[in-house]
Parts: C-alpha cells; structure tokens; sequence
C-alpha cells in the first residue's frame, strides 16, 4: 500500500529496520518537501516488494552505467513522472537514498544521485564518489554525489 510521506511530521514508518531510520526518514522527509514546493508533487513510497520494476530499473543504471550493484536491502522505492522528467527513487536499510532522475526529452538531463542519511558511512560500492555536505532542517547533515547518465534507459 503506498504511503503519502509526510514533511511536517516526520515518520520512520516502513524504515525501521534501518540502524539509520530516524535520518533515513528525515532524508525522504526532504525529498517530499521539495517535491511538493517545487512541483506540487505529493511524494508516495510504496514498499520495496511492491516495487519491485523501480528498484530493478534503478538497479540495472547503476550496473551497466558504472558496474555499481548495491549491497544494502531496498526499504521502499517510489517511481513517477513531473512535467517532462521521470523520477526514481530507492530507500535503502543502510540509510541510502538513490534516485533517477531521466528526462523525457534525449536533450534533456539525466543523473543518478546518490544522499547518505546522518551517521551512515559511505558504502564501499561508493569509495570512488566525492560527496557534498548539505544542511537540512528535516535531516540534519546531507552528503550526497551523482554521475550524468549516459546511455538511453
């Protein structure tokens, strides 16, 4: 069943299996919150057996773009669609957050990001990554990197 995630109260529903699960629920928190002022978006999960097609096209980037497979156990996952680009996101156990971000448009942008919840090491499939370090009321520290996809998915 999807769940409507919400920015003022934050939740670790669906994450607690997570050592992070009050960060990782901060970081989807975020996400919401800039989809709704951005966008107007409600950002919905859904579990991660539910969403199975998501976390497999998100996957299959991951490891033809850059032989990246991830070791952590997909929590949620949630896939649609904001004016000409198609977005993909992943939640993961060790506090994780992938997204896809494809452009409709071929002329358009197209990025895979990766953001680390707060206490979370960065995992070994991830060494090569330089990540940033962002604020966020919602999450507390951010660290977060992306590469530039680039073949048509």
């Amino acid at each position: 069943m999807p769940y409507t995630v919400d920015f003022d109260t934050v939740s670790t529903a669906g994450l607690e299996s997570s050592p992070v699960a009050g960060a990782l629920a901060g970081l989807r928190a975020n996400e919401a919150r800039y989809f709704r002022n951005k966008y107007g978006h409600v950002f919905t999960v859904e579990p991660a057996k539910n969403a199975e097609s998501t976390i497999d096209r998100v996957s299959r980037i991951l490891d033809e773009e850059r032989g990246i497979v991830i070791r952590s156990r997909p929590l949620e996952a949630t896939d649609f669609q904001v004016e000409d680009i198609r977005f993909s996101y992943v939640f993961y156990e060790s506090g994780l957050s992938i997204n896809v971000m494809y452009s409709v448009d071929s002329a358009g942008k197209r990025a895979v990001g990766f953001k680390l919840s707060e206490g979370m090491e960065v995992p070994t499939e991830l060494d090569s990554f330089k990540f940033a370090r962002q604020k966020s009321k919602l999450a507390g520290t951010i660290r977060g990197s992306y590469f530039v996809i680039k073949n048509q998915y």
